[in-house]
């Protein structure tokens, strides 16, 4: 049996900002300057999409698209998803860098799967021009996979394309899918993963799918905790990933047993 080489990650809420909060606000605060008022949920459904994707995922959740109507009188218009992916790109870029902390034990745990021979290569919903930020801050506290590929890189298709995947494993020279895992926080991940044919692996701790800062994630009591791991690990398993696991430090483990199949 083909053994597992490469080891795709996501960036936002799988191995730097916790709770994958850098596009959450932005998202609520264009849609609020538009006179739409959207929810944290609904802000966060579609994370890991690229970014423009998103917002017009968004204005196709029927609540949203009801409040458009009725805002604007008709319905919105690729000249209004242009507007408001250009709001939320100038106001992310301001702020970005300061998202940039890698998650607990991603550095040792990287490190480590290095030294076993392992290659790490990276997708994300963000530009090129967003990674740049992102990637450098990340480098300067100590992350940076071996390769990162962005929706700019495959002609615009980024998640759930699986284009993304396809060309890490290129670059990467990896010549098999069954070489492959790919690990993110969303179910965006999940469902590139599975389009691309690679093994879809959850990471629950952190993610975007909780929505929690690290702050408030350690003031949860063990029963709070154990209850959303609970529920965040049957969403992503009801959308097709291969394994969920509890956090990072985790995935060493779970290569031993994949490799030992």
């Amino acid at each position: 049996m083909t053994k597992i080489k490469g080891i795709i990650l996501d960036w936002a809420g799988t191995t730097v900002d916790f709770g994958c909060f850098a596009p959450v606000n932005v998202f609520i605060d264009i849609f609020k300057e538009a006179g739409i008022t959207v929810t944290i949920e609904e802000a966060r459904e579609p994370m890991g999409m690229l970014k423009r994707d998103h917002i017009q995922s968004m204005l196709e959740m029927p609540r949203i698209q009801q409040l458009w109507q009725h805002q604007y009188g008709k319905p919105h218009s690729e000249a209004d998803i242009d507007n408001l992916y250009r709001q939320f790109e100038t106001l992310l870029m301001k702020n970005l860098e300061s998202f940039t902390d890698p998650l607990p034990h991603v550095i040792e745990v990287i490190d480590a799967l290095r030294k076993k021979g392992y290659v790490i290569g990276s997708t994300t919903g963000y530009t090129k021009e967003m990674m740049e930020i992102v990637s450098s801050a990340a480098k300067t506290k100590g992350y940076m996979p071996d390769n990162i590929v962005t929706a700019d890189d495959v002609s615009g298709y980024g998640r759930p394309y699986p284009y993304m995947i396809f060309e890490n494993m290129r670059q990467l020279e990896l010549q098999s899918i069954h070489e492959v895992i790919k690990v993110g926080d969303t179910l965006s991940d999940i469902k590139e993963a599975l389009n691309s044919g690679v093994t879809a692996v959850g990471v629950i701790k952190g993610s975007s799918i909780i929505g929690l800062s690290e702050s408030e994630w350690i003031n949860l009591n063990n029963d709070d905790k154990k209850k959303i791991i609970e529920e965040a690990k049957q969403k992503f398993l009801a959308h097709g990933a291969n394994y969920v696991l509890n956090d990072i430090t985790e995935l060493p483990l779970l290569l031993e047993n994949i490799q030992e199949k």
